[in-house]
């Protein structure tokens, strides 16, 4: 019979026990469980709707005959060294679209030179943990700036609607060619986990490396070289100039960069953000709620997740970013700003789930900041963030108030544990924030509350702010050619540019500005 490819749907002892799977597997094949050779899940996701939990599988089953080496789910790409000849791309940023982006240019045979501000993934943790301990900020290294980006400690999770827009097998392929697990390939909401990303990270520069690319780290873009209405390369902080058509991925908070770009002349337009706080919950609260169980998850299920959305006076009011078994992060890029953030590490363990919980925020909401042109929702979101600075003395010591207290519009005397090690201290968070924000995250939380019962309680806490949803600009570009509008030769790209909302959709806009950029060159030639 060689393999059989089947669906299943199982209880969670049977999808998470391999012995219990084969037989189900020999059951459902009506072959003698001794015939199974292997069997090997090829896609799982988990149904809480109801009350009975399930789990969904699709199964490769091989009967007789053992697995051969073409039935792998990994598919690995080659990646072979660049001639001596080969033309050169500047990549500014090694976040995932720069990353990405670098090694689809080694094989398209440009050459790419990988220009990142920040150190390398394992030189910057040493800065990120001086932000909790130290209330020290370096500007060119923290959470959002360096090798990885912000995606390098900000859990890894790859779950994407984008699956339109590009090849989300290949990119899963190559985290996973570069070190990540293959459960990947498998799960519905695939996630690394931020402890086994900087691995992975490591393991794409050394690629680049290998191939003949170049990466250039404590190499800050400050000027481009701009002749004729096009781009001819960048100059850094360091007096170097690099020669070359430009892909710009340099993430959501390069807010320089931005200015440059305007300073320059190069065209960029405000972009719609969301803004709110971070939710902290007991995970084995969330696992109640979720699983429909005052046993929680039990013990084959894996800490839940959860997603909540609803609209409010016509703007979405919605969870970003959840993290089960999880903790929060510092993520300001700069003194006098404090933001927050979650992360998870793979085995999702600790005991607090968090999200951001955000509204909507659009151009045209921010009337009182039309004095700053196309720079209108960046400065509404350094507003904010100054605000919890200010409150916090400077440092990055949180506000936060229990959600119940927000909801109600009332002081919170004490605090939940939490897993910020900056610490937290009680705060009128619903009056930092501004008023139309507060009001609408006022309702949310009760909507949710309704739709989810326990959802909103008194042990769980807000913390400020979130406002590092997405980029506040976007860099226009030709929707055939993805270079700019007006000027030739600069390829803006991911998150930063205004085009993509996660790790996957980030490394896919990367991959297409690559073969973009190589496309012009060979049309040149």
């Amino acid at each position: 019979m060689a393999k059989s490819t089947i669906q299943l749907r199982v209880e969670p002892q049977i999808a998470y026990v391999p012995l219990r799977l084969m037989a189900e597997v020999s059951t459902a094949l009506s072959v003698d469980v001794n015939r199974l050779r292997d069997v090997r899940i090829v896609k799982r996701s988990i149904d809480a709707r109801q009350r009975r939990v399930m789990v969904n599988l699709t199964v490769d089953a091989f009967v007789d005959d053992a697995p051969a080496a073409t039935d792998s789910l990994a598919r690995p790409v080659v990646y072979r060294k660049l001639t001596a000849d080969a033309p050169a791309a500047i990549v500014v940023g090694a976040g995932p679209a720069g990353l990405f982006a670098a090694l689809r240019l080694i094989e398209l045979g440009v050459k790419p030179i990988v220009l990142e501000r920040g150190k390398s993934v394992e030189e910057r943790g040493k800065d990120m943990a001086r932000i909790s301990r130290e209330n020290i900020v370096d500007p060119d290294s923290n959470y959002c700036f360096g090798e990885g980006g912000a995606g390098a400690y900000s859990d890894g999770k790859l779950y994407t609607r984008s699956k339109k827009r590009g090849p989300v097998e290949k990119i899963l392929n190559i985290f996973v060619q570069h070190g990540a697990q293959e459960d990947i390939l498998v799960d519905a909401h695939p996630h690394i986990g931020t402890d086994r990303l900087p691995k992975v990270i490591r393991g794409i520069r050394e690629t680049i490396l290998r191939c003949g690319g170049e990466v250039r780290f404590s190499t800050r873009v400050d000027g481009f070289l701009l002749e004729d209405g096009e781009i001819k390369g960048v100059t850094t902080a360091n007096g170097e100039a690099f020669a070359g058509p430009v892909i710009l991925a340099t993430g959501h908070s390069a807010r320089d960069i931005y200015r440059l770009l305007k300073d320059s002349d190069i065209r960029i337009e405000p972009k719609g953000i969301a803004v709110g706080v971070r939710v902290e919950h007991p995970q084995e609260l969330i696992d109640r709620i979720q699983y429909h169980s005052p046993a929680g998850r039990g013990k084959y299920l894996p800490p839940a997740e959860y997603s909540m959305l609803t609209r409010v006076d016509g703007r979405g009011v919605y969870s970003f970013c959840m993290c089960p078994g999880g903790f929060i992060i510092p993520a300001a890029t700069a003194p006098g700003q404090l933001v927050v953030n979650g992360m998870s590490p793979a085995s999702r363990g600790t005991r607090w789930a968090n999200s951001g919980m955000v509204v909507e925020v659009l151009p045209e909401d921010l009337g009182d900041y039309d004095s700053y042109g196309d720079l209108k929702v960046m400065a509404f979101q350094e507003d904010i963030e100054r605000r919890f600075s200010e409150d916090a003395d400077g440092g990055q010591n949180a506000p936060a108030q229990r959600l119940t207290d927000f909801v109600e519009g009332r002081p919170s005397k004490s605090l939940p544990s939490s897993s910020y090690a900056a610490g937290v201290h009680p705060a009128r968070v619903d009056k930092l924030l501004p008023p139309f924000v507060s009001r609408r995250l006022r309702e949310g939380f009760r909507e949710f509350g309704r739709k989810s019962r326990g959802f909103l309680t008194g042990d769980a806490a807000v913390i400020g702010a979130e406002t590092r949803t997405s980029s506040p600009v976007r860099i226009p570009r030709d929707n055939s050619t993805l270079a700019h509008v007006e000027i030739r030769g600069l390829y803006p790209c991911g998150e930063g540019a205004g085009y993509a909302g996660g790790i996957v959709s980030a490394a896919i806009d990367g991959d297409r500005c690559a073969e973009s950029l190589a496309a012009s060159i060979q049309n040149k030639n």
